[in-house]
């Protein structure tokens, strides 16, 4: 299961009684090295996969995988149709795993909800305003509530990035806990729009903050703002979940999406956080890849190790 935190630690409780302790924590943070981590990042992207390794991380990003549909044109049939290939991603190999998750707009959830009875696959909706963040708290709270009663069984949820870049960090801790407050059982994956802060120390800040406030998961991206998910950017919140793990004893999920398309790519996401957390991070309980066109990709490459052959044009589904 997730970490289902209902209190913060004991030890960072006075943390969080004023903007002014906040920024002294945030801002007492050890600065991020952007140099070291640009260069840790494109390092650890060269590891080559033997042919073995590779098919099982194929197979463990499919796990992974919120598959995501977040168009306004979105309808009913479509989410149905995204919920059969969640279910069963390749009709032609059935040793290929579900996805973890289907991600849509709280209105969808109700649909995603009865399509994917008695699976484990879950529900993921986006709320508070998404993407733009911009609405009052109460309308974000109701946003949340909708979502969670419509069956939604995890809430991705963005941060108001000018509250945050404006240095109002209580008021964007208030209302992260309170999102919290509102999700009830489900739990709560805090999008920080990494595009936007614009400087590593910022994303560092904004990781621990969220974290702070009660998030399960922390999200690069909406995948609306580019860039959105990048290795570097990603090294910088996986640290900061590590080292908030040092200091609390709790386990944070991590979810970069956006811009993540090619197998290559995802596997890249594995290394890091393979060498960044360990092999108890690489679960769909700790970690997952936002994406809508990669799991495509994974399914070619899927049989084209198992068969030797690249696959034709219309192998896979065009969602």
């Amino acid at each position: 299961m997730l970490n289902n935190r209902t209190a913060h630690p004991t030890a960072l409780l006075d943390v969080a009684t004023s903007d002014a302790s906040l920024r002294n924590f945030l801002h007492g943070l050890a600065g991020v090295d952007q140099v070291g981590a640009d260069a840790r990042a494109a390092m650890l992207a060269t590891r080559s996969i033997k042919s073995s390794a590779k098919a099982a991380g194929i197979d463990l990003a499919i796990s992974m995988i919120d598959l995501t549909t977040l168009e306004g044109s979105d309808t009913a049939g479509k989410v149905r149709t995204l919920c059969a290939k969640a279910k069963q991603p390749d009709a032609n190999d059935l040793t290929v795993p579900a996805v973890a998750a289907v991600c849509v707009y709280g209105d969808m959830a109700k649909i995603a909800k009865a399509e994917l009875r008695n699976t484990n696959i879950k529900v993921a909706a986006v709320a508070t305003a998404f993407p733009s963040g911009r609405a009052s708290l109460k309308v974000k709270i109701l946003d949340t509530q909708e979502a969670v009663a419509n069956g939604a069984d995890e809430i991705d949820m963005v941060i108001d990035r000018g509250a945050f870049l404006s240095g109002r960090y209580l008021d964007v801790f208030n209302e992260i806990t309170a999102i919290k407050q509102a999700c009830g059982d489900a739990h709560l994956k805090v999008i920080l729009e990494t595009g936007e802060l614009k400087t590593y120390d910022f994303v560092k800040r904004a990781s621990w903050l969220a974290m702070l406030a009660g998030a399960d998961f922390i999200k690069t991206s909406t995948g609306k703002i580019q860039p959105a998910a990048t290795l570097p950017v990603t090294l910088v919140m996986l640290q900061s979940i590590r080292d908030f793990e040092a200091l609390t004893n709790l386990k944070i999920g991590m979810k970069p999406a956006g811009g993540i398309r090619t197998t290559k790519d995802a596997l890249k996401y594995l290394v890091l956080v393979n060498e960044t957390l360990g092999e108890s991070w690489l679960t769909p309980n700790l970690f997952r890849l936002g994406a809508s066109s990669l799991l495509n990709d994974l399914l070619m490459q899927k049989y084209r190790l198992k068969t030797g052959n690249y696959s034709g044009a219309d192998y896979v589904t065009v969602d």
